[in-house]
């Protein structure tokens, strides 16, 4: 922390021309109250921490190119793990918005929502412009 205090000291003091404790501590309690705005009850929050884990983040590709919903059993061979770990993976999309499932019988189908599909797209763009 002294390292960063000694930072935001230098640069307080370059534009202020002079820098005393009073203005270091004025900065600190302005970017804890920008800190508390940004990251509270941040909506975005869980949809980018899903999309974070490599398996997640395959299946929720693999739903978006998909042209139909796909079955867990359709999805399992498109990555490395266990049913069970593809069940819930699809499970944290969906809690996140980023899947939808239907049951039909035995069977749950699954569907990227237009959420993910936005998201991808963006990633690409972005990927593209790079």
């Amino acid at each position: 922390m002294t390292d960063t205090t000694d930072r935001l000291r230098r640069l307080l003091a370059d534009d202020l021309g002079e820098c005393r404790d009073a203005d270091v501590d004025r900065r600190l309690s302005e970017l804890d109250s920008l800190a508390d705005d940004a990251f509270a009850d941040d909506p975005a929050r869980p949809v980018f921490a899903v999309l974070g884990d490599e398996t997640r983040y395959r299946l929720a590709r693999a739903l978006a190119t998909a042209d139909d919903e796909l079955c867990v059993c359709e999805l399992e061979p498109l990555v490395d793990v266990s049913e069970s770990a593809v069940s819930h993976a699809l499970s944290d999309l969906v809690d996140a918005g980023l899947a939808s499932r239907r049951k039909d019988g035995n069977w749950r189908y699954y569907d990227a929502t237009d959420l993910a599909a936005e998201l991808l797209a963006v990633a690409d763009a972005e990927e593209g412009d790079t």
